[in-house]
């Protein structure tokens, strides 16, 4: 199996994992959102600690607490992550699986509106018709739901968030995992100790199939990650683009088909609008990949030319042609 075959395959495993999500969390009631919440993050450290040990990962640490404005930034991305990750858990475990998927699939939306407020990018004419296509799908299921839908909102706007704050962080996704759950893991295990001395806590009193259910949040947390990981470095970015809507897709198929949330003509209409933005987007994505990769390679072969001229050059009279036909015929542009 050659790289990018296993990394395609890595990362649809990865977000394959990430759709499945709404079938894992109902298995922790009846703990509630904030409780799940609190083992996620206890958990994940303990399961992202056991991976970097093995992996023998560590140098990123010393380098890390030396940087007081990246450990700021550390600690806002935890901060974040933690909305995202409550309010999805709760949503998922209330009956909202759709709304939350909604969340995933407009997010990319999001993240491109951040990056002409915030960091002054320049939009190609396809990408705004994606911005607004994305913004009428928004009208369109607030007047399906009756209200704004902010469950999805609010998922879209924190992982924008979370996405822009780990880019000026600049640490690899477990190393990233590691340290937020660093700064989560004193406040939760305090918030977990209260709860059960107060007795409303379930680790220790709904059986040890729960218990385990509960511990196994951070491997459920690591384990897409690393596979995530192992695919961001054998297939293209465009490819990675593609599969981060499997998760999105998986949850709003679960919510339809097996948790069987209505979905009155206007919220299809409304997921419409958003499937349509999606498909704009991935299509400039593709085409503007195309044409770099063109043009990169038209760039390599008139400097391959012109150094076999310059080459051809030094050389005696007799051997000008065969330099020449070496280097090949100069690329036709236009």
């Amino acid at each position: 199996m050659n790289e990018q075959r296993s990394g395609f395959w890595f990362g649809f495993a990865a977000y394959g994992m990430w759709g499945l999500f709404p079938l894992y969390w109902p298995l922790l009631e009846p703990a509630d959102a904030a409780e799940i919440l609190a083992h996620r993050m206890v958990w994940s450290l303990a399961a992202v600690t056991a991976i970097l040990l093995v992996l023998r990962r560590w140098a990123w640490v010393r380098e890390l607490v030396r940087q007081p404005k990246r450990l700021g930034l550390v600690a806002l991305a935890a901060t974040v992550i933690s909305v995202n990750w409550g309010l999805y858990i709760w949503g998922v475990n209330s009956g909202h699986v759709v709304e939350t998927s909604l969340g995933y699939f407009i997010n990319p939306l999001v993240t491109i509106a951040f990056g002409v407020l915030l960091l002054r990018e320049r939009l190609r004419p396809a990408q705004w018709a994606a911005v607004g296509t994305g913004a009428a799908a928004v009208v369109v299921l607030t007047v399906g739901y009756g209200r704004l839908p902010w469950i999805a909102l609010t998922l879209a706007f924190s992982f924008a968030v979370y996405g822009l704050v780990k880019k000026k962080v600049d640490l690899g996704g477990l190393e990233s995992l590691a340290a937020e759950t660093a700064i989560q893991f004193l406040p939760a295990l305090g918030f977990l100790l209260l709860l059960s001395s107060r007795g409303g806590g379930t680790f220790t009193t709904e059986g040890t199939g729960h218990t385990l259910l509960l511990v196994l949040c951070g491997l459920v947390t690591a384990i897409p990650l690393v596979c995530f990981g192992m695919a961001a470095v054998r297939v293209p970015l465009t490819t990675i683009g593609l599969l981060q809507y499997l998760a999105p897709m998986f949850q709003f198929l679960l919510g339809i088909l097996l948790f069987h949330e209505a979905m009155p003509p206007e919220r299809w209409a409304g997921f419409a609008l958003v499937w349509l933005a999606l498909a704009l987007l991935t299509w400039d994505a593709l085409r503007t990949g195309r044409r770099s990769r063109a043009a990169l390679r038209t760039a390599r072969a008139e400097a391959a030319a012109a150094e076999a001229e310059a080459a051809a050059a030094l050389l005696p009279d007799a051997t000008v042609a065969e330099a020449r036909a070496e280097a090949g015929p100069a690329p036709r542009t236009g």
